[in-house]
């Protein structure tokens, strides 16, 4: 065998390739990065032009950087509730890294260290370690690929697939498998000519391919043979082959990478830093000037939701999460994001306009679509790039309701707010009337100065079944002898979920006119019964800017501040003010009042949105009951269909949310059928719930109780206890 002479521990970069060849590779080199700098320019120049977020998106920029680096580094969000896909992206990822940085030590080693130092720093203990680095990574990337394959085509993952799925997402993912199969086998090509030297073993992928070689006798002529003249099959010839079949993959993987699906590795990098932490807890206030447009065109999105589009990979993860999706209604949030990215597209092609949302077939978006989503936050949990589905969403929520698109009965909501200040449309006098049962009188909070000043929120005051969980809760704070009030006829709606299906004005009028009303009011803290009140007030109100509203005659305050705005006043949902009681033992509960077997359904608004999943389950827990968790629980919690003005809305759909939910407690938690109680945190679900559970015949089988109703109880037995030790 002719072997190819090699310095004892190094390698000739450009082995087999003429002078001539090697000006064709840097002239196309040099191609190919005006290419890839073009797109790049292109993309960037587009997101200029988009509309100013109102957020700030860009302070802190370093470390905003470094946390993002973190994030997608760790591949944090790819590992959460799929542990293949996460180990499938990291090796892809990893992998990628580390061929790119490999080539750019070699680009640094022959054009920057040599002609200054007149000699190569890659050869030794370095090449060698950087040998076996380069081969272990790479087999990583390889394997990681395979994985997608394996997941995309044999094994057909339903969420990889959808109407936007392209020759595109094919292309994308064999380009990369070329590219790291290509590689190891110019490798061991390589190796192999060169006599298969001890100290290649570094390199044990290419190592054993060079010993695949040679077992089946591959021919060898020599360099000076090789080439594109050269005939027969042999190692220089394959070599040659390879090297530059390679090379050109190569050169226009890279020139693509702006033009489509592989740009999601860099604007989704940059996706996550210009993230707003408190993304869906907040939206953005819709300007105080009337002509202001919300969808109308593409020049009323943000730049960053134009780097949302972008940014999707396609990956479903939202779909899969997406309660609406589930239950049949017509919603996919990637399929909203891709078609205004489709749009976006064919419009820079010279498209004709279309209408961004409308009732019918000629828009971007149906509205039908968008009012089936719940305001869940699924979609953005589960996204690995921090797409904020919301503030888009939430933008054509509001051109539907500008459009006069809205449900019917959304419409009549809307009038009952209007006009009576609740969603019900019962009359402002009758909001405590729940309170009438009471063995004591609460407190009015507008005349005395308390504690707690208790938003008590639409269904606890008018709905039956959620009246009696006012009354729970009203007994468990005098039971704990603290001072709370309410608001009694001037408390109104919250404004959260109008808010939330595009009534943005309404939703100001009742902010102002709550942050009015409490500035006349004495108290510590606000406490709420409903989870949706806790995040609109508590993340929120302070946004608002009310100098902006106050001069408008339709508005009915003359408030002009800031509300809140340091946070000075603390906001409570009502477990975690309950949770503080029973820790400083102002509720006296030993932990073993009761000895129900329950499960417990996290609300969107307290859960995923605020983070808080602990009160709820230490009263639980601090009544006695055994609490057996649902598979999908704390941020993987499901919708109950409530939220987004899903409570005042029918739908065709099958199954419903709360009957899916309902399904899942009794069938997949560890208890099964031993469960005995749902239980609920939040007005809205309590609602829902107790409709799924006639409409999917579950009223045999479980209990709707709210977290309230159990402390209740449970200082009842905890009452009798006591009398009964006294009596002996």
């Amino acid at each position: 065998m002719n072997v190819i002479a090699q310095s004892d521990v190094a390698r000739e970069t450009y082995w087999g390739i003429s002078a001539t060849e090697y000006a064709v590779f840097y002239l196309l080199t040099a191609i190919t990065i005006a290419v890839f700098l073009y797109g790049v320019y292109r993309r960037f120049a587009r997101y200029a032009a988009g509309d100013d977020d109102p957020f700030a998106r860009l302070n802190e920029l370093p470390s905003r950087t470094l946390t993002a680096a973190k994030i997608v580094l760790s591949n944090e969000k790819q590992f959460d509730r799929d542990l293949y896909g996460g180990l499938m992206h990291a090796f892809i990822l990893w992998g990628f890294l580390t061929l790119f940085i490999a080539t750019s030590i070699l680009a640094v080693d022959g054009y920057v260290y040599k002609p200054i130092f007149q000699g190569h720093f890659w050869e030794g203990d370095f090449y060698l370690a950087y040998q076996f680095v380069v081969d272990a990574m790479g087999l990583l990337f390889v394997v990681g690929l395979g994985m997608a394959i394996y997941r995309r085509y044999w094994v057909r993952n339903e969420r990889l697939w959808g109407r936007h799925t392209s020759s595109e997402d094919d292309l994308f993912i064999w380009t990369l498998f070329g590219l790291g199969v290509g590689g190891f086998l110019l490798e061991g090509l390589r190796v192999y000519s060169a006599g298969i030297p001890d100290h290649e073993v570094v390199s044990f992928v290419a190592y054993g391919l060079a010993l695949a070689f040679d077992a089946a006798g591959l021919a060898t002529l020599g360099p000076e043979q090789a080439g594109l003249n050269a005939a027969g099959l042999n190692v220089e010839n394959l070599h040659w082959l390879a090297w530059w079949s390679h090379s050109l993959l190569a050169f226009f993987f890279i020139a693509w990478i702006p033009y489509a699906k592989p740009f999601h590795m860099l604007s989704s990098f940059a996706n996550v830093i210009t993230r707003d932490e408190k993304a869906g807890q907040r939206l953005p206030n819709v300007p105080a000037d009337l002509d202001a447009t919300n969808a109308e065109s593409l020049d009323d999105f943000t730049w960053k939701e134009l780097l949302d589009q972008d940014a999707c990979t396609k990956c479903g993860r939202c779909s899969s999460v997406c309660p609406a999706k589930a239950s049949d209604r017509p919603l996919d949030p990637r399929n909203v994001i891709l078609d205004l990215k489709r749009y976006r597209e064919e419009r820079e092609a010279g498209a004709e306009p279309q209408p961004i949302i409308a009732d019918g077939g000629t828009s971007v978006i149906d509205t039908e679509t968008m009012e089936s989503c719940m305001a869940c936050m699924a979609c953005m949990d589960a996204c690995p790039v921090e797409i904020e589905h919301l503030q888009s969403f939430t933008r054509l929520q509001r051109q539907m309701t500008d459009q006069g698109d809205v449900d019917s009965s959304v419409q009549d909501v809307f009038q009952n707010v209007m006009q009576n200040g609740n969603t019900f449309g019962d009359a402002p006098r009758n909001r405590a009337d729940w309170a009438d049962d009471l063995e004591f009188d609460i407190t009015d909070a507008r005349e005395e100065e308390v504690d707690y000043l208790w938003y008590v929120g639409d269904y606890p005051s008018y709905d039956e079944r959620n009246k009696r969980v006012a009354r729970s809760l009203a007994t468990i704070l005098e039971e704990a002898d603290v001072s709370f009030g309410i608001l009694f006829d001037d408390e109104k709606y919250d404004g959260n979920d109008v808010r939330r299906i595009g009534e943005e004005f309404l939703y100001v009028e009742l902010a102002g006119h709550h942050v009015e009303t409490w500035e006349d009011c004495e108290f510590d803290k606000i406490v709420c019964t409903d989870p949706h009140s806790y995040n609109t007030f508590k993340n929120e109100y302070p946004e608002v800017d009310f100098a902006e509203f106050a001069d408008d005659p339709m508005m009915p305050f003359d408030y002009t501040d800031r509300w809140n705005e340091e946070g000075e006043i603390d906001v409570l949902h009502w477990t975690q003010a309950v949770e503080e009681l029973v820790r400083d033992g102002k509720l006296e509960l030993n932990g073993d009042e009761l000895d129900y077997t329950v499960t417990y359904h996290d609300p969107c608004h307290l859960g995923r949105y605020n983070d808080e999943y602990e009160a709820p389950r230490e009263l639980i827990e601090a009544t006695g009951c055994e609490l057996a968790e649902m598979p999908r629980n704390r941020a993987d919690s499901f919708c109950c269909g409530g939220g987004g003005g899903g409570l005042w809305m029918d739908f065709e759909e099958d199954p419903k949310p709360s009957e899916e939910r309902l399904r899942e407690a009794l069938e997949d938690t560890a208890a099964g059928a031993a469960v005995e109680k749902f239980v609920v945190a939040c007005p809205m679900c309590m609602t829902m719930y107790e409709d799924g559970r006639k409409t999917g015949d579950f009223e045999d089988q479980i209990e709707i109780v709210d977290v309230a109703e159990l402390i209740v109880e449970a200082i009842g037995k905890e009452r009798e206890a006591r009398l009964e030790v006294a009596a002996d």
